[in-house]
């Protein structure tokens, strides 16, 4: 449950880095068909077309899945982004809509997101990328906070003080690339926290974030894998395995939300 009363699905399927077209087509039809009620993509992701078109194809009622896109601040205006958003998606509203990054200043964009809410063109705002600083800052200039703040968030990217930071607020924390796109799965820590419970490193790493009551969207278009992502909630990890993996935390637990902006 969001701070505004809003639901959202623990576990989604993310898009990002996936062309648009039959790939990503195929991955959010499978992630639907597999149980996923919770797809995540940006507008910068140029892929927008691709999960609409999944979803009507899909069969799901529109109601059932939690749809998220993302505010691109190299555009101007929030509010006109998320219409064309909506055209591009086939949905008359999106249940998350988010600023992508704090590019250009954590405030100047909210007053959009805020009308787009107003307009009915999203249901729930909030940001991506924020530190501390950046969350404070914006909090304090707006009507609406923000109730989501989606950061790059694992063992290996255990960032304590933002998630702590988060609570505080009232912001639920998100987790994207939680298997570091693929390299967290070869650690040998994981390997062997993986064979003890009878599950793969991808099943270890997304349960951990979901022991800690994250959001978590990891990417895969590969039907079995978006399968086996999946299977997170039938086995716990042990408070010793939680303290292993809190361990290789290489972020010094920071409140920054990435080590060095990408934009």
């Amino acid at each position: 449950m969001l701070a505004d009363g809003n639901e959202i699905p623990l576990l989604g399927l993310g898009v990002w880095q996936v062309r648009n077209g039959p790939e990503c087509e195929k991955a959010v039809r499978w992630a639907l068909e597999l149980g996923y009620r919770h797809i995540d993509t940006a507008q910068a992701y140029g892929n927008e077309e691709s999960v609409g078109r999944a979803l009507r194809d899909s069969g799901v009622p529109r109601d059932e899945v939690f749809v998220t896109t993302k505010f691109n601040p190299a555009r101007k205006d929030p509010e006109a982004e998320a219409q064309r958003s909506l055209e591009r998606l086939g949905v008359d509203q999106v249940d998350l809509y988010i600023i992508h990054s704090p590019r250009g200043g954590p405030t100047w964009a909210w007053p959009g997101m805020e009308r787009a809410r107003a307009r009915g063109y999203a249901k729930t705002i909030g940001v991506s990328n924020f530190s501390v600083a950046e969350l404070d800052e914006l909090v304090a200039i707006a009507e609406h906070p923000p109730v989501v703040n989606q950061v790059q968030f694992s063992p290996f990217k255990y960032r304590r003080k933002l998630l702590e930071a988060c609570d505080q607020r009232g912001v639920a924390l998100e987790a994207y690339s939680p298997l570091g796109t693929g390299r967290h799965l070869s650690n040998a820590r994981v390997g062997e926290i993986a064979e003890r419970v009878g599950r793969t490193p991808a099943q270890v790493l997304l349960r951990w974030c979901v022991q800690r009551e994250l959001v978590v969207i990891p990417k895969s278009t590969h039907r079995e894998r978006i399968a086996e992502n999946a299977q997170i909630f039938d086995f716990a990890l042990s408070d010793e395995d939680m303290t292993a993996l809190d361990a290789l935390d290489e972020t010094g637990g920071t409140e920054r939300a990435l080590e060095s902006p990408w934009w």
